[in-house]
């Protein structure tokens, strides 16, 4: 459609539409990559306007001209979030942030809480039907736009046309200039390469086929995202599209065919990225984009099972508390969407939430898992709302967990070099018993390699690592729901109590190579029980002896004989060449799992009526290599 032929009255130059802007006017810019740069230029250019302030997300254009004090004599802006290229701006005190949910943000507006005098954003060309569409830039300047006294377009032909509630009628508009301009690009850059994969990987480990996937703003969820190219079925509901996703789109990841919730669509509000994800998202009808008080309300967000949200923070302490959009007192980025995200994956059927966070910053000199928050910096998460945290170093489950279990769970995947540090400031502040053991220093990814699941008849799984520190608490749990023969046939004795001393030195001695403990969970909830303890401990240089115990209600489903084969597996790795054991000659159960496993063991009963094993584990035949 011709805006000139159809409205001519409409269609003026930049410089001629700013000058509707009158001096004193609250001014409202589109958002990020879809900022209308040449109403910004113009206005910006027209000395005559003076005292606006600027309302705005994710700003960019602006940020060539905070320097000029002439400038910030005429314009005071104000942000929802502070974008990368404006945060030495914020640091100086140049701009001004508004510390709000995402979701929040069109309710405002439409309240008039803020009020809007002119509103200047950026459309696709309008269609036959006089239809134009706001294109990657939804969010908020969809209410923004609704909510001023004059609506001011730049007209780009650049713009992609998206599908959703993108779609603005000509009508709507007060004014139309139209200049052909590329779309601002996005694309931060790739650092810290190795504790990206790292991260990645344990990303990788929490995300199953067929979940719905939120990825938060930032250069590390962007990074991320692809490390997840071998699910299936991904789904996705989120405020912002980036070029992490193409990889999954393109290898047909995200289908959206599990989405219960406007299944086959992704919900979206935003996109910020490269020409390359433009195009892609051009008159494309799997994308589906919405203003942020529908696509950020946790009560939407609920709506999709297995809603699975990753966003990442600056700053977390020992207790859970989230840091996000300021380092110290200097403002940084802002609340944005992580807490309608995390808020709405807590009540969403299966949901849970990420926290993703490299454990050091400064090059190394600091850690990102601190005893307190820097001074001024702010609460940004709740330590009530937090799910699990993951950094290069591993996965801390912090969901209902108690403070003293949040301390051993962070502390164990803080970089080595600050554990024992983080554990002494956790007693000064009575947050864990004073003669509490700090957790190794090594770096414990390579018992990644040692994750197991096994599928009972029964339907359920019980998925089998090695034992943490942080499973002290739990394994109590284990010992103390066990039958007084299973503790006596264990234990040799009829043991009433497992004391944290008992249970701490068990974590503690336990090296994931001369010692190992493996223990099995079920899902119980959202809770994992263990079901299942397997230990061998060194002998001599080719034996290790070995234990288990299987909770009573699952015996005969041979849980016993698995975790029998995994510990074999571990400790020829270790170049052990046999296990032995000693057990009581009336445990028919436990020599029969040894005689099932090892055909040719040897079993010499003593006189004190116990059984001694010797099991010799099989060598492989070269011949069949």
């Amino acid at each position: 459609m011709n805006l000139s032929q159809v409205c001519p009255e409409k269609v003026l130059t930049a410089k001629a539409c700013v000058k509707k802007i009158k001096n004193g006017s609250r001014v409202f810019i589109g958002t990020g990559c879809g900022e209308p740069q040449q109403l910004i230029k113009a206005m910006v250019e027209d000395l005559a306007i003076q005292d606006i302030v600027i309302y705005q997300m994710l700003s960019s254009t602006l940020s060539n001209y905070v320097d000029d004090d002439n400038f910030l004599s005429r314009f005071s802006i104000k942000l929802f979030f502070i974008s990368v290229l404006m945060r030495q701006s914020a640091f100086e005190g140049k701009i001004d942030y508004i510390p709000v949910y995402l979701s929040q943000i069109p309710q405002i507006f439409e309240s008039q809480e803020i009020g809007l005098d002119v509103a200047l954003i950026q459309i696709s060309p309008p269609d036959h039907h006089g239809y134009c569409s706001l294109g990657i830039s939804v969010d908020i300047t969809l209410s923004g736009m609704k909510n001023a006294d004059i609506v001011i377009a730049q007209v780009n032909s650049e713009m992609p046309r998206t599908w959703g509630d993108s779609m603005v009628h000509m009508d709507e508009i007060d004014f139309f200039v139209e200049h052909q301009e590329p779309i601002l690009e996005s694309l931060p850059s790739k650092k810290n390469q190795k504790i990206i994969e790292r991260i990645g990987h344990y990303v990788n480990m929490l995300v199953d086929d067929g979940a719905t996937l939120q990825i938060g703003f930032g250069h590390l969820p962007d990074a991320v995202v692809p490390y997840l190219s071998n699910k299936k079925d991904l789904g996705i509901h989120t405020q912002v599209i980036t070029d992490g996703l193409l990889p999954l789109f393109e290898n047909k990841c995200i289908t959206n065919k599990k989405k219960n919730y406007l299944k086959d669509k992704v919900v979206a509000s935003l996109c910020m990225g490269s020409k390359k994800l433009y195009d892609f998202v051009d008159n494309n009808p799997i994308f589906y984009f919405k203003s942020s008080d529908f696509v950020n309300d946790p009560n939407i967000i609920a709506k999709n099972n297995n809603l699975i949200s990753i966003s990442s923070a600056l700053e977390v302490d020992l207790t859970g508390q989230v840091c996000t959009d300021s380092k110290g007192y200097l403002f940084y980025s802002g609340i944005g969407d992580q807490v309608d995200f995390i808020r709405g994956s807590a009540m969403s059927k299966g949901g849970f939430s990420i926290i993703i966070i490299p454990s050091t910053a400064q090059n190394g000199k600091v850690s990102r898992i601190v005893p307190h928050l820097s001074e001024g910096a702010g609460v940004a998460t709740t330590r009530g709302d937090i799910d699990i945290i993951v950094t290069e170093y591993g996965i801390a489950e912090m969901r209902r967990k108690s403070i003293y279990q949040r301390v051993m769970e962070l502390a164990r995947i803080a970089h080595p070099k600050f554990r024992k540090e983080l554990i002494e400031e956790a007693k000064k502040r009575r947050y864990i018993f004073p003669d509490q053991l700090p957790p190794t220093t090594q770096d414990l990814m390579f018992l990644d390699r040692y994750l197991y699941l096994k599928k009972l008849t029964s339907g359920k799984n019980v998925r089998f690592r090695p034992l943490l520190p942080s499973d002290e608490f739990e394994s109590r749990h284990f010992y103390y729901s066990l039958q007084e023969d299973s503790i006596y046939y264990r234990f040799f004795n009829k043991r009433k109590v497992f004391s944290r001393d008992m249970l701490q030195q068990q974590w503690a001695e336990v090296d994931y190579r001369r010692n190992m403990t493996v223990i099995g969970l079920m899902q119980l909830g959202k809770r994992k029980q263990i079901v299942a303890i397997g230990s061998y401990a060194e002998a001599d240089d080719d034996s290790a002896e070995v234990a288990f115990l299987v909770k009573e209600r699952l015996h005969g489903m041979g849980i016993g004989s698995y975790l029998l084969e995994i510990l074999e597996t571990i400790a020829k790795e270790n170049n052990y060449q046999q296990f032995i054991a000693t057990v009581l000659a009336e445990n028919q159960k436990m020599l029969n799992v040894f005689k099932k496993r090892y055909p040719a063991a040897k079993f010499l009963r003593s006189s004190s009526g116990e059984v001694d094993v010797e099991m010799l584990f099989a060598v492989p035949d070269e011949s069949k290599k």
